[in-house]
């Protein structure tokens, strides 16, 4: 099963090159992800919306748009092909390591016409005549999302994808275009971490690692939002801090050479669509400047490194992992470990 997303700014031409591009390839659908965002506003309260200024910020729009890519290929099989704008790594990393993870291959291109002719499309496109304000409305949102593009292209978005020059090119010069390099193989699948979806409760391990000045490493994986220590699932049959020992080789460089002092086990409550389980954190010990200078990010697996002081990392961390950080740091003063149930100490 594979996908092909179509990437590029408002008003590339994404729509138009996907329609003609599933009849060139056989057995290929069409999903075109805004059909979510639309059902959302229906399903959403108005004040919710309202918090956010684009639906792909909603958390429920990109765990949707993985299970409909999901589900759609689990009835139909062959290929699917996605027009969607993504300039968010984050949330390109999210939805494209949720779909390895349902072991479904992505081969990722983006559509780059040069600016003047983006600009031109842009104010040549027809605008549902039944919107209010809708074409002042839509044009100034695809013009204010150019420079967001333009800082995407610049930073991660070309490395990406495959980049195909949509400057010259009629819809159907452009899925042709397309057809063939996927055909030549010139589209390589994504290399993404597919880390499976668990089925019931995890056991996970992670390990704080200070620098000098006590600073703790946090880590950005490329696989889900949000910073995290670094670590990771228990396999079976695995000592738990001998998994965050080997975690920590395998995401930073960094082979611990004693085994790691528990700080905390803390139960995580089961919030849909996850399960929960047993969280522990152990204590890795203080780096040398030299060791903390050599961290490395090998593979694909996370996206950045930093050491982070406790008030940083409260504004960087989800508050229940937070919370867990927070008291491994006072159990790591006082010198024994704590059990917490949802990041609250008990007993």
């Amino acid at each position: 099963m594979t996908v092909v997303w179509i990437n590029g700014a408002f008003g590339a031409g994404k729509t138009t090159a996907a329609r003609e591009l599933i009849e060139l390839i056989p057995n290929s659908t069409l999903f075109d992800p805004e059909v979510i965002g639309g059902a959302l506003a229906h399903l959403l309260p108005a004040k919710h919306l309202a918090e956010v200024g684009d639906f792909q910020d909603l958390p429920i729009w990109r765990r949707l748009v993985i299970d409909t890519a999901a589900g759609m290929l689990a009835e139909l099989g062959g290929t699917l092909v996605v027009p969607m704008t993504l300039l968010r790594q984050e949330y390109r990393d999210e939805i494209f390591g949720g779909l390895a993870a349902r072991r479904i291959t992505v081969r990722h291109l983006l559509l780059a016409p040069a600016e003047t002719i983006l600009r031109e499309r842009i104010a040549g496109r027809e605008i549902p005549p039944d919107l209010t304000d809708g074409e002042m409305r839509q044009r100034q949102w695809a013009y204010d999302h150019i420079e967001p593009y333009r800082t995407a292209l610049a930073s991660w978005l070309t490395a990406d994808a495959h980049l195909v020059d949509t400057s010259a090119l009629t819809p159907y010069q452009t899925a042709r275009r397309i057809a063939d390099a996927l055909g030549s193989g010139a589209v390589p699948a994504r290399d993404i971490v597919q880390t499976p979806e668990p089925t019931a409760e995890t056991l996970a391990a992670g390990v704080l690692l200070f620098d000098e000045r006590d600073r703790v490493l946090l880590v950005d994986p490329t696989y889900k939002a949000g910073w995290e220590f670094p670590g990771g699932v228990v396999e079976p049959g695995e000592a738990p801090a001998r998994a965050g020992m080997r975690e920590v080789a395998e995401e930073t460089g960094i082979r611990l050479t004693e085994v790691p002092r528990l700080l905390v086990v803390d139960w995580e409550q089961p919030a849909p669509p996850g399960y929960g389980g047993l969280r522990l954190l152990f204590d890795g010990g203080r780096l040398e400047a030299a060791e903390a200078g050599q961290v490395l990010l090998p593979g694909p697996e996370l996206r950045d490194w930093r050491f982070v002081t406790e008030q940083e990392a409260a504004e960087m961390l989800p508050p229940v992992r937070y919370e867990r950080l927070r008291w491994a740091l006072r159990a790591r003063e006082r010198g024994a470990a704590l059990y917490l149930e949802a990041g609250v100490p008990l007993g």
